[in-house]
């Protein structure tokens, strides 16, 4: 699994971030890459949290900066919102295809594999947001969504080595969190966590 963090403009945590091979999740707030492989965020998630309408015309800035070498872009969303979110993105999907080899399209509270699954391929993988324990309760039947068509799967805010582990087991190929940005000295564990995974993936 490849793990992401969230963009940090420290040094040190970069230099130990790229020496275990993370790559970078950035948002349109601050669309840098510090010189490491990056995915790109819509900056929906941080807007909820700060309680700000999320802004359409900073990500746009940001997919036209960054978008043609992201490894993806997450297509917008609105968090925990379910048909209303799926709504959003399939408004931007046919905009946003010839941006970048891969779009992830966030999955939220309530939607159902039947809601996405024509939307899903080569090009298009699922993005497992929503909240916490929807997320959790979820993650299993996404995976095996993820394998019945062949797509990616990446799970957002994972910063634990269990969650890690959840991941794993579902079969996911990326995550993200914001554990290591914040404290550099969770980035052991986790990688730990991660290196594991991939030993027992291959073993």
């Amino acid at each position: 699994m490849i793990g992401y963090a969230s963009r940090t403009g420290t040094r040190r945590n970069l230099a130990a971030l790229a020496a275990h091979g993370w790559r970078l999740m950035v948002t349109p707030a601050c669309p840098r890459t510090e010189g490491m492989r990056y995915a790109l965020d819509n900056g929906a998630w941080s807007a909820a949290q700060t309680g700000r309408p999320w802004d359409a015309d900073a990500f746009l800035r940001a997919v036209a900066q960054l978008g043609a070498h992201a490894d993806f872009i997450v297509l917008p969303d609105i968090v925990g919102a379910g048909t209303a979110s799926l709504k959003r993105s399939r408004t931007w999907l046919p905009f946003l295809l010839g941006s970048t080899g891969l779009l992830l399209l966030p999955v939220q509270d309530g939607l159902e594999p039947s809601d996405v699954l024509p939307l899903l391929g080569a090009n298009v993988g699922l993005f497992v947001g929503g909240t916490t324990a929807w997320k959790l309760a979820t993650v299993g039947m996404w995976g095996a969504v993820a394998n019945r068509v062949g797509c990616y799967l990446h799970v957002g805010r994972v910063n634990t080595a269990r969650r890690i582990a959840r991941c794993h087991a579902a079969g996911v190929q990326s995550f993200d969190g914001t554990s290591i940005t914040r404290y550099a000295v969770t980035l052991p564990g986790l990688e730990e966590a991660r290196r594991q995974s991939a030993l027992r993936l291959y073993a």
